[in-house]
């Protein structure tokens, strides 16, 4: 039941309401002296619409701006003292594997990985909330100075709701959205290899805005295309069926993709089948135009099923006497006219072919290699101008088109199938994923794939998928809040999407065969969490007689030593999937990065014998814990040890 107002109507609301439905493009998004969201009316723009006359106002300059954006990107560069603390028991091959999994905030994720994966990522693949009205967007607080901002970041809990409903109520609706994207694709764009692509899925309601937002972020001139997906029918639809989304396409430097002559091709859909097929028909022909007859039914069929597209289809005939499928419908004469004007004989009539007017697309030379070798098609006679051939068997692959049909419902039921439940609405179709990851990724099948926004994991599937096809070693980093759902098995979405990668390596395995033993289908769990340091940041006079004890340590009383080694692995910019090993040395705990790049000893009582065997095995980096030194001369001796055995180890303390 309604509550009645009980007060005098908002008549300046009223006004602006009817302003909205006058000039829909005065009305705009601020907020109050408060803070507070509200609906606006740029009355510079107002003037204009009632004016006969240019009216000077503030200097115009082509931008997307919206309340918020300073903020936005303040909060892309504030510094955070957090940590990526490792959870062997939610992890699958922990010490072996090269993919990570990584729990918590995108925003704060993103910033701890900027050292270890700077310009390192070669593909970012993200389906960021549409923004429907009913979509969660991320609370970010950047209304404090960049030492807050810190200090709230590294010392206070991660309780609270993280996310926020963003419904069109909101005076903020598209400011909150456009902020929280732009902080994380500013970060984002900076892990991008040179040669890096991002993709990112957007509904109708945000396309225009992100569009514009890469073009701000990533530059105009590196976008590349603009992706339809045609998901499905809405026949409920009042006016016009909107089934489709999008994927907009950006690249790191276009200009470097085009120095590399990267072109992106895919394999064309049911080739194998057609060539076998007409192989079949060939061999157990009557003549050749039954041969040609059954070709060309068979093709019409298969089209109609939609198992070949019309790339496969015009190779509608079967060359005589060898029985390849081709087509003979290229055009050999010359785009815009100027071509060379020769003489062609009919190979028949032996009279000379119509010339065309535009002139041959091939010199003379190249025109006679080509007739040799049975790569030019004549009509019945010299009337017709000949006309180039292509083989079925010569065109394996295609560039993709930016429209493509594929039913969405398929993907629910594919997680349906592999969870045994749905446990996760409108998951994302790691077909589609795999397609374009591999468009990117196919001559560099050792390159890393990001998702910061994961869901239920369909990107870490999808690389699988991809590896167990074509023997890629491709990795992944996906990232996703702690999200909670309503679920008895599962309290958290990237709870649903570890399970999912668990299951999904298990088939990726299975189906993988031969290829089986090199796949990785593990994942190295992290969770966001902050600092490992304890806060000691207090004065002498807050700081009581009993509280002493651990005002001296400096490690949080929780955290472990391969917690500290990850903090570590961060600070030093070294990659977290390298593989770990841990021992014992002179009755000392000791870890190792990467066969020596970096060995650790946080031990709280550090002994000559351990730092002795450390340095001669001359790391690269080696660190202690501070506190594990009994002294400043323990300190100093164990710093001597190392410039005589290894001098060439980096030595730090925490």
């Amino acid at each position: 039941m309604e509550k009645l107002r009980m007060t005098s109507p908002d008549l300046t609301a009223a006004n602006v309401d009817k302003l909205a439905d006058l000039f829909p493009s005065v009305i705009t998004e601020s907020v109050d002296a408060d803070g507070n969201p509200l609906r606006a009316v740029d009355f510079d723009l107002l003037r204009q619409e009632l004016s006969d006359h240019i009216v000077e106002g503030p200097q115009e300059r082509y931008q997307l701006d919206w309340p918020g954006k300073r903020a936005a990107a303040f909060a892309a560069n504030a510094p955070i003292a957090k940590t990526l603390r490792p959870v062997r028991e939610e992890s699958v091959d922990f010490d072996t594997t090269k993919n990570l999994f990584i729990e918590g905030d995108n925003l704060d994720a993103l910033k701890l990985l900027q050292e270890s994966y700077l310009g390192k990522i070669k593909v970012i693949y993200i389906d960021p909330p549409y923004n429907t009205g009913n979509d969660f967007v991320y609370e970010d607080d950047f209304a404090e100075s960049s030492a807050d901002y810190l200090a709230r970041s590294g010392q206070h809990s991660e309780s609270g709701d993280r996310l926020v409903a963003n419904t069109e109520a909101n005076g903020r609706f598209h400011s909150d959205w456009l902020s929280m994207m732009f902080s994380r694709l500013k970060l984002a764009r900076s892990l991008l290899a040179d040669d890096g692509v991002l993709i990112a899925a957007i509904g109708d309601n945000e396309h225009a805005n992100l569009h514009r937002l890469l073009d701000e972020v990533f530059g105009a001139g590196n976008f590349i295309s603009d992706v339809v997906w045609q998901g499905g029918r809405k026949n409920d639809s009042r006016y016009v069926s909107n089934g489709a989304d999008y994927m907009l396409i950006y690249a790191k430097n276009e200009t470097r993709l085009s120095e590399l002559g990267v072109r992106w091709r895919e394999p064309k859909v049911g080739l194998d089948d057609a060539l076998a097929k007409a192989a079949s028909i060939w061999a157990t022909r009557q003549s050749d135009d039954e041969a040609s007859a059954q070709w060309k039914a068979w093709l019409k069929s298969k089209k109609a099923a939609g198992e070949i597209t019309d790339s496969v289809a015009r190779y509608d005939q079967l060359q005589p006497v060898t029985g390849r499928a081709m087509n003979t419908y290229h055009d050999i004469t010359w785009p815009g006219g100027g071509g060379p004007i020769y003489e062609i004989l009919h190979p028949r009539t032996r009279k000379p072919v119509t010339l065309p007017k535009r002139g041959w697309v091939f010199q003379k030379d190249e025109m006679d290699r080509r007739i040799a070798a049975g790569q030019i098609w004549f009509g019945p006679d010299e009337t017709a101008i000949p006309r180039g051939i292509r083989f079925l068997d010569e065109a394996s692959d295609q560039v993709a088109i930016s429209v493509f049909a594929q039913d969405r419902k398929a993907a629910s039921t594919d997680m349906r199938n592999l969870m045994g439940e749905i446990v996760f609405q409108n998951p994302k179709d790691r077909r589609v994923l795999a397609r374009w990851i591999r468009l990117v990724t196919d001559a560099a099948k050792d390159a890393i794939v990001l998702d910061f926004f994961a869901g239920s994991g369909s990107t870490g599937h999808a690389v699988m998928d991809l590896n167990s096809t074509d023997g890629g070693h491709r990795r992944y980093i996906l990232i996703q809040l702690d999200e909670p759902v309503d679920h008895p098995q599962y309290d958290t979405i990237a709870s649903i999407a570890r399970e999912r990668l668990r299951r999904a390596g298990v088939q990726a395995r299975h189906s993988a065969g031969l290829l089986s033993a090199e796949l990785d289908v593990g994942f190295r769990s992290l969770q966001v969490a902050t600092t490992n340091m304890a806060d000691t940041l207090v004065t002498a006079d807050d700081l009581e007689q009993l509280a002493l004890p651990d005002a001296v340590a400096s490690v949080k009383p929780d955290r472990t030593d391969e917690d500290l080694l990850f903090q570590v692995m961060l600070d030093w910019g070294l990659d977290l999937a390298e593989p770990l090993a841990v021992e014992e040395v002179a009755d000392r705990r000791i870890l190792s990065v990467a066969d020596g790049s970096l060995v650790a000893c946080f031990s709280g009582e550090v002994t000559e014998a351990v730092v002795k065997e450390i340095a001669s095995r001359q790391p690269l980096r080696a660190v202690f814990l501070d506190a594990g030194f009994a002294s400043d001369a323990a300190r100093i001796n164990a710093e001597q040890i190392f410039r005589e055995v290894s001098p060439e180890t980096e030595v730090r303390a925490i």
